[in-house]
């Protein structure tokens, strides 16, 4: 039974409480999920107990935003809740990483039996809620879009309102100059991107890594280091937690 249906009556016979869902929340390391996260917790519906995340096997990164393990854990533990991970190899097709996010969403249920739901940060890509609707149909979840249909240049603002400190860790640079590699996410770089540029890259342009959020109790350190140039295409800027990081 899920936990939204659970009722506690008091000795007095009073009206039954509802319980939140528990929930997992889909982790990349940026900006959109660690949002999400902050959504969510504003609601009495749902309760996120874990991330999921996915790495490259040989890499130990995130797959898209190429965000270091122990970052994502650092974030992970910066946000008071587990990191359950999904390993994909480097050359992944669509049915290596369905079974192994299947594999994830099932390791999760077993420590948490009541688990239904699952949160993406996606904003406006239909295709893409689409596939993970018809993926998370097959697996026997319930899929929720907290932040889809937000207006991207009104929630960037949001977001640097409230706080977050986040950096821009890959750069399509098909799509946008591999200068903005590396740099915050800020109003000066919403101010710098190029008209057709999404402010929040939703269309690949830019990925990001959170520092720091309404979501956190505590900023991580985080050091700049390198930036390469992979595939011939994305400019990959590291970054690594500081000595002086929890």
């Amino acid at each position: 039974m899920s936990l939204a249906r659970d009722a506690m009556e008091g000795n007095d016979g009073s009206a039954a409480v509802s319980r939140p869902d528990p929930a997992l929340l889909s982790w990349s390391g940026g900006k959109d999920s660690a949002w999400t996260l902050h959504v969510l917790r504003q609601r009495s519906d749902v309760e996120v107990v874990a991330l999921v995340t996915t790495l490259t096997e040989g890499y130990g990164r995130s797959s898209m935003q190429g965000v270091r393990r122990e970052v994502l854990l650092a974030q992970a533990a910066a946000a008071g809740l587990p990191l359950v991970e999904a390993c994909i190899p480097r050359d992944c097709d669509n049915a290596i990483y369905e079974a192994a996010f299947a594999e994830a969403l099932a390791q999760a249920r077993r420590r948490w039996p009541d688990l239904r739901r699952i949160a993406f940060g996606d904003l406006f890509l239909a295709d893409i809620r689409a596939w993970r609707e018809a993926l998370c149909e097959r697996l026997g979840w319930t899929p929720l879009f907290p932040l889809f249909g937000a207006g991207t240049a009104a929630l960037a603002g949001e977001m640097i309102a409230a706080g977050m400190r986040t950096y821009l860790c890959c750069v399509d640079t098909q799509q946008l100059d591999a200068g903005f590699a590396g740099r915050d996410f800020d109003r000066t770089l919403l101010a710098d991107l190029p008209e057709g540029v999404d402010p929040c890259g939703e269309n690949g342009e830019f990925h990001t890594c959170v520092g720091d959020g309404p979501m956190f109790a505590y900023p991580l350190d985080l050091a700049r280091g390198e930036t390469v140039l992979r595939d011939g295409r994305f400019a990959y800027t590291d970054f690594l937690l500081s000595m002086d990081s929890p």
